[in-house]
């Protein structure tokens, strides 16, 4: 595996903290950039794992960590995440279950990050899709 690189989290004291998320991640010269397409809640298959809004998150997340581990690097690596979600009450409902599925994939590391949501996903059924940019090491 390729050494990871140190991304440096940037919050500003003006902004406030951030509570699950960093403002800006700085990566460090020499770094490879890694686009990840947006990655939705199903598996190998291309089945929707759940009709559970967390279920999808948990598999979607995962779905992006597995690009990340394809191209060398870890969790640890991404630097930024943009979560789509069609109904931000499901997402706030089930809160408790997406930060434990969160930190079963990602541990204590929080890229910079926006949720937003939207009116509709293109595939069926879909809940919730990720898409990321990582920094990897050369």
């Amino acid at each position: 595996m390729v050494p990871t690189l140190k991304l440096t989290p940037i919050n500003p004291q003006a902004l406030g903290a951030p509570r699950g998320f960093s403002h800006g991640m700085l990566a460090p010269a020499g770094g490879r950039l890694l686009c990840i397409a947006g990655q939705i809640g199903w598996d190998g298959e291309q089945r929707m794992v759940s009709n559970s809004f967390a279920e999808q998150f948990g598999q979607a997340l995962a779905n992006v960590v597995a690009v990340v581990r394809e191209a060398g690097g870890e969790a640890g690596d991404l630097a930024r995440l943009t979560i789509y979600v069609t109904d931000h009450q499901e997402y706030l409902s089930d809160l408790a279950r997406v930060g434990a599925l969160y930190r079963e994939r990602m541990g204590r590391h929080f890229p910079a990050m926006a949720l937003v949501e939207v009116a509709a996903l293109l595939e069926p059924g879909a809940k919730v899709e990720i898409e990321a940019t990582a920094v990897l090491a050369s």
